[in-house]
């Protein structure tokens, strides 16, 4: 009994892992069975028979079996024994159509309902798996979202019975596709004996398991067609392949040759680490050794890490996560505390924990305290987290492991809702303008958000660090960007994750959303190529979710192959609907709705199409809150309802706080200080394309970047040549114009050059967006009003002034830009010429 008692705790699961007793539980498990029926018919060997297998099985170093019948008390009570969890298998008629039988579905949910009565909470049971491989076929047929309907319902059934018990589905990658919302872990079948793509593919479950535990079901090797030899080399590293890959648990299929199925024994097949008569393979003792060693295998080297909280009036949750950080389990780093000018009780907070480095300093913002964390540190890595975040205990064995097996600069992971946290915080991770990392493969990331992530010291003092500007948000951005842009890579490791408390109040998560707002303002004028015209970010990956933030009016795409008989059948996710959420946007309230409703006071014709207006934007809030994916142990009545509200309200806030920033702070680049004098430069005409004549200095690349250094130090934004363009870099003025700068090299013999500049200067595209609709609104006003009143001809004039003035825009920045070429020629000891159809002449008289 004292056995039974170490094993009465239940097994919970805890981020991408399991817990037990306080401590984490790795599953290492083998599949046990299906055997022949025992003198009681049940699908299982004799007790005596059991329980020398588990004496066997414990030697091995496992802790957990899979069977694939619900098993007798007996059983359970002679696994707690030796202390192995049971993880159970539901058999039920999966491979018939059982969608198109009553019988047949009523047959699986009583098969569950029995299994979970017979084993109801056993200390040895570790979950319920509902089903286990259903057919593609049958998938196809039936049709994907009734066949995971049905898999949620059964999971229901499992919990009407035991409210606490863990339940998964078992799948494999004909069915990668079903994904049950419902389940506590993901389970997996996985046979395949390439390294490469074992380990590919485990990426990819890690992202089909999202926030879940992963583990692999089903692995193993044939001893008949592989050999004994290669089966224990593909055991080792899929074992250690796995751990390494963050999964919560491996079964290796199975313990023994001994194996019945189908009301036959099957003797063609030898997948077992022991033989029929329980005499250990060598492949046992294989197994023996990793099992010994996982999860935590020894990586190529431990490089000191410098893990850097900065925080400001943080102190609400500053305690647990400094506890958390002092607990890792990694051999060599340090914790540094930087306190960004806080007036709560971070300071007492801070002296609690005497291991902890503690840096104060006067209120500068986010960028500058990271800044001053990483001039403090001594680490070869720089890890990063946030106040309201707590680290989960293997956090930097994964990031660290991830970071040295890539070819990356740095790295990031998940950050979780903790289980604690509030049902307003469940509606906030819900809705959109979350900390997301934006991915680019299964792997790679684009990017990471600043509550995890880690980089090299080294590449982080490449591009200088994180920019001052960014005093509340988009600093991670803006180094993800920059180091992209050094051709560094971004990598993301899904088994290092931070647990991050989110906004609880509805107005706490609105200021933050602002504080994004006037982020995004800050990175477009930094990383333009990178935004839409309206303001908002264009990412090349996509956001870790397979539910994404918005409407979504496509059905996934599957690829089942010929006649449905793909082995790796794939699902497509499409993106959410642009312009229904578009429909949402503060440039569609400010551009449509509220323009609608204010002519409607007059043009009472207008009112309906002004009210349908706002409803459309009401729908696709309310849809995106239908479709939105949140907890089930964080729902209320009013979840959803808050969710639609924030999804209503974080377009606008965010948008006014961008456009606010852009319309208030710097509008103007400092550059526009420059006087330019008109009768130095000469008609526009001669502004439009200007050429410098060289003598023994003929390189067109040095004359660029020294166009570019001058452009970076008087804070022009631009966007240079990425190898698809006619033009050579691509200049913003104010937000009105733009100009295209392209350039050729004439040689004419003797060491004399001549240097062409072509200076294309146009509207942007606000600029005609707003033209043209201010065109467009003032003829509908002419063409409804001009019968009734006939001074309304007078708009015309408004238009020809925004029209002019927008002229005057574009031709104030081709001036600009001459000038500034002519300082950098003049740098370079370049004549300016007047270009003529036949010949170059000197601007000054000379050749």
């Amino acid at each position: 009994m004292a056995a039974l008692s170490t094993s009465a705790s239940r097994v919970n699961v805890d981020g991408k892992f399991f817990r037990l007793d306080g401590k984490k539980f790795y599953a290492k498990g083998l599949t046990y069975g299906p055997f022949a029926p025992n003198e009681q018919k049940e699908m299982f060997p004799s007790r005596e028979q059991s329980a020398r297998d588990f004496l066997q099985i414990r030697e091995l170093g496992a802790n957990l079996l899979r069977v694939y019948y619900a098993p007798p008390r007996w059983f359970l009570d002679l696994a707690a024994e030796h202390q192995l969890k049971v993880l159970v298998d539901v058999p039920w008629p999966k491979h018939l159509c059982f969608l198109e039988s009553e019988k047949t579905r009523t047959e699986a949910r009583d098969a569950v309902r029995r299994a979970v009565e017979d084993c109801q909470r056993h200390p040895a049971i570790f979950a319920y798996s509902v089903a286990n491989e259903i057919p593609a076929e049958i998938v196809r047929w039936s049709g994907v979202r009734a066949v995971t309907d049905f898999v949620e319902d059964l999971v229901e059934v499992a919990r009407s019975v035991d409210a606490d018990c863990l339940c998964t589905f078992t799948s494999f990658p004909p069915t990668e596709f079903l994904h049950p919302q419902n389940i506590d872990f993901v389970c997996f079948n996985l046979y395949l004996h390439h390294r490469k793509s074992f380990e590919s593919y485990l990426g990819r479950l890690q992202v089909l398991a999202e926030t879940r535990p992963l583990v692999l079901g089903e692995f193993g090797i044939d001893s008949i067609r592989e050999g004994d030899e290669r089966k224990c080399e593909i055991l080792a590293w899929q074992i250690e392949s796995a751990f390494r890959a963050g999964l919560a648990g491996t079964v290796i299929f199975s313990f023994t040759d001994d194996w019945f199925r189908g009301r036959q024994q099957i003797e063609d097949w030898s997948f077992g680490l022991t033989a029929r008569d329980r005499k250990p393979k060598a492949s046992f003792w294989a197994v023996q050794k990793m099992f010994h060693a996982a999860p935590y295998f020894p990586l190529p080297r431990h490089p000191k890490v410098s893990v850097i909280v900065a925080s400001y009036n943080g102190d609400r949750t500053l305690k647990p996560c400094l506890e958390s950080l002092l607990g890792l389990n990694y051999p060599d780093y340090e914790v540094i505390l930087v306190d960004d000018g806080s007036d709560d009780t971070t300071p007492q907070i801070a002296k609690q924990f005497p291991t902890v480095r503690y840096l104060r300093q006067d209120n500068h913002g986010l960028s500058v305290a990271r800044n001053t964390g990483i001039a403090a540190s001594n680490g070869e890595i720089v890890a990063f987290t946030d106040s309201d975040c707590r680290a989960d205990d293997d956090w930097l064995y994964y990031m660290v492991g991830d970071l040295l097996s890539g070819e990356f600069a740095g790295i990031g992971g998940h950050n979780f809702l903790p289980p604690d946290d509030s049902f307003v915080a469940a509606a906030v991770m819900a809705s959109p303008g979350g900390p997301t990392p934006v991915m680019l493969t299964d792997r790679e990331a684009e990017h990471v958000p600043g509550c995890n992530m880690a980089f090299y010291k080294w590449a982080l003092g490449e591009i200088g660090g994180f920019d001052p500007v960014f005093r509340k948000a988009g600093d991670d951005v803006d180094v993800c960007w920059r180091l992209q842009g050094r051709g560094c890579r971004i990598g993301f490791s899904a088994a290092g994750f931070v647990w991050h408390y989110r906004r609880s109040t509805l107005r706490a998560y609105l200021k933050q959303q602002a504080g994004y707002g006037e982020a995004e303002a800050l990175l477009r004028r930094k990383h333009p190529e990178y935004f839409n015209f309206f303001g908002g970010s264009i990412w090349r990956g996509r956001i870790y979710t397979l539910s994404k933030f918005g409407v979504t009016l496509q059905r996934p795409v599957i690829y089942h192959g010929l006649f449905g008989s793909g082995f790796f059948q794939r699902l497509y996710t499409p993106e959410p609907a642009f312009l229904l959420m578009f429909c949402t946007s503060l440039e569609y309230h400010a551009l449509v709705t509220l323009p609608l409703l204010v002519l409607s006071a007059s043009i009472y014709p207008l009112l309906p199409v002004a009210l349908t207006s706002l409803l459309i934007s009401l729908f696709v809030c309310a849809v995106a809150a239908a479709q939105a994916r949140l907890p089930k142990k964080k729902q209320r009545a009013w979840s959803r309802p808050l969710v639609a509200l924030l999804f209503l309200l974080q377009p606008i806030v965010r948008g006014w706080a961008r456009y606010n920033w852009r319309l208030t702070v710097r509008s103007e680049p400092p550059v526009f200080k420059r006087a330019v004098s008109r009768e130095r430069l000469g008609d526009l005409d001669s502004c439009e394309q200007v050429g410098y004549w060289s003598e023994g200095h003929g390189d067109r690349y040095a004359l660029l970047n020294r166009i570019l250094s001058k452009l970076d130090s008087e804070g022009w934004q631009h966007k240079t040549d990425t190898g698809w363009n006619d033009y050579d870099v691509e200049i913003f003025g104010s937000r009105w114009s733009r100009l295209r700068l392209t350039t050729v090299t004439e040689e004419l013999g003797q060491g004399k050059y001549i240097f062409r500049c072509r200076l294309n200067a146009t509207w942007s595209l606000p600029a005609r967006i707003a033209f043209w609709s201010t065109c467009g609104g003032e003829l509908l006003v002419i063409g409804l009003l001009a019968p009734a009143h006939p001074w309304i001809w007078m708009f015309l004039v408004s238009m020809s002034a925004l029209g002019w003035w927008l002229e005057q825009e574009r031709k104030t920045m081709l001036l600009w830009i001459a000038a500034l070429l002519d300082e950098v020629a003049a740098d370079q000891s370049l004549v300016r010429i007047q270009l003529q159809p036949d010949r170059a002449k000197p601007a000054t008289g000379g050749e």
